[in-house]
């Protein structure tokens, strides 16, 4: 009965050791790793820039107010730097693992290979990427007309952990791409940074099949766009169902058995390179 929690515990002992380990290899060339953090933290600044200057040139987007629109893109932007620095590490699969072979060496280990690319490729400059949602969400939550309840509050951190479970669970399905089509960069990228990118505006702002596919095929708009909604109190022009706000943690479990069932089937796919 102990051996399966045992084993568990067990893997994210050795997932902590490793993270460590490359935590304090990248250490060692501290100005390096400082820059490369700042860089990553710039990169998330300059798309919070540039909302900003088309909230400047749009101030209503269908309703919604600057203070609502910011909110939104920090609930469709900290999950996905959460999953960016946990999670991300699965998109190398095919350019450092599958395509020269080094996955065999990963199979032959009496662990999870999921993990174990999580931990070898773990990078900790990507948390430079945390820094601005958390200060949008911090500011636009603190400018919106709302009481912040207790139960409120709780609400929030449940949609942030739901969004970062289902952005994670998406970045999984699109890593595992390349056990059926090494040569998928551009479609993984367009999966994960392209749809993320797409999220953090108003999905009432776009064309039906665009909504159709990116809020609810995906399903991104369960990380933020139906949150904000409610937590935020914002304007419904798609006429979503109040039952909805309650529907994130559901579609992140959904999500969880979809990517685990999709690596599950790519790694019984693989075939060596025999190199």
């Amino acid at each position: 009965m102990t051996a399966q929690p045992s084993l568990v515990s067990d893997e994210f002992r050795l997932y902590r050791r490793l993270v460590a380990a490359r935590i304090r290899s990248d250490w060692q060339y501290r100005t390096s790793f400082l820059l490369l953090m700042v860089s990553q933290s710039l990169i998330i600044v300059f798309e919070l820039v540039a909302l900003l200057f088309l909230i400047e040139l749009v101030p209503q987007f269908g309703g919604w107010s600057r203070a609502q629109v910011v909110f939104l893109y920090a609930m469709a932007t900290l999950p996905f730097s959460i999953g960016d620095v946990f999670i991300s590490e699965v998109e190398l699969l095919a350019y450092r693992y599958i395509r020269d072979g080094d996955f065999d060496v990963v199979l032959l280990r009496p662990t999870s290979a999921l993990l174990q690319i999580l931990a070898l490729e773990f990078e900790l400059r990507r948390a430079g990427k945390l820094l601005t949602p958390a200060i949008a969400l911090a500011w636009s939550a603190t400018n919106l007309d709302v009481d912040w309840t207790v139960g409120r509050i709780a609400a929030l951190a449940v949609a942030v952990i739901s969004g970062t479970a289902i952005y994670s669970g998406l970045w999984v399905i699109a890593g595992s791409i390349p056990f059926w089509a090494v040569a998928s960069r551009e479609a993984t990228n367009a999966m994960t940074y392209g749809s993320q990118f797409a999220n953090q505006y108003p999905l009432h702002i776009y064309p039906g099949w665009i909504r159709a596919i990116m809020g609810w095929a995906l399903p991104l708009a369960f990380v933020a766009y139906v949150p904000a909604i409610s937590l935020a109190d914002a304007a419904n022009p798609l006429d979503l169902p109040s039952w909805m706000a309650f529907t994130p943690p559901a579609v992140a479990v959904v999500i969880g058995l979809i990517a685990r069932w999709v690596w599950r089937t790519g790694v019984a796919h693989y075939q060596s390179t025999g190199s």
